[in-house]
């Protein structure tokens, strides 16, 4: 089994990829040969319209840009699982996860009839981080992210979303001008709470990873 976790956070030692870290321990676990990748490490951009996917005779699922990007996306539809991570910024998720997610399926799409080129299976597990609480979440952002996460099916396989609400973002909230957050009650629902997503993203990690 070969697995790949892709950082979509610019935060490097931060929620996300401590998330993600978890999940490839989880897959490794089971065995899985896994691969971590930081995207903000990368040069790329999201789709050129070079239309080259969709020229006559060549290659499907394949983007022919030549940057940073294009080889991950070979290896992504030659994977047995993909885990992404990304952290939650003004109600959505970054431009790094915006890109790749574009460029990957834009590749699978057949301009003919609008069907899936990709005939394989990929299990996907998506992490998102937010300063929000849950309810915000819910309410606000689960739906507008929804496109997103249907996205991800045309990979055939299991696609599960893991979701770490109301998060640390900094050690230190006195040194910035955050006020609008509870610091003391981040603190304390960090430490009570992220233990069990981490957790969580073992167990996401090894099932998918199976």
């Amino acid at each position: 089994m070969k697995t790949i976790i892709l950082n979509a956070s610019p935060r490097k030692n931060q929620n996300t990829a401590k998330l993600l870290k978890s999940a490839q321990q989880g897959a490794e676990s089971v065995g899985a040969t896994t691969e971590y990748i930081d995207l903000y490490d990368l040069n790329f951009t999201g789709c050129r319209s070079c239309l080259a996917c969709k020229l006559k005779g060549k290659e499907r699922c394949h983007c022919y840009w030549k940057d940073d990007l294009s080889p991950i996306i070979d290896r992504i539809f030659d994977a047995d699982a993909l885990f992404i991570g990304s952290p939650i910024y003004l109600g959505d998720t970054t431009s790094q996860f915006h890109a790749l997610l574009e460029r990957l399926h834009f590749c699978a799409l057949s301009y003919d009839d609008y069907s899936n080129y990709f005939d394989g299976k990929v299990n996907v597990g998506i992490v998102f981080t937010m300063n929000a609480p849950e309810q915000m979440y819910k309410q606000y952002y689960a739906p507008k992210l929804a496109d997103q996460i249907n996205a991800f099916a045309s990979l055939n396989g299991t696609v599960e979303v893991l979701t770490a609400c109301d998060t640390l973002q900094v050690k230190d909230y006195s040194r910035f001008n955050m006020a609008g957050f509870n610091a003391e009650h981040k603190i304390a629902y960090n430490a009570e709470q992220f233990p069990l997503d981490l957790e969580k993203a073992f167990k996401m990690g090894a099932y998918l990873s199976k």
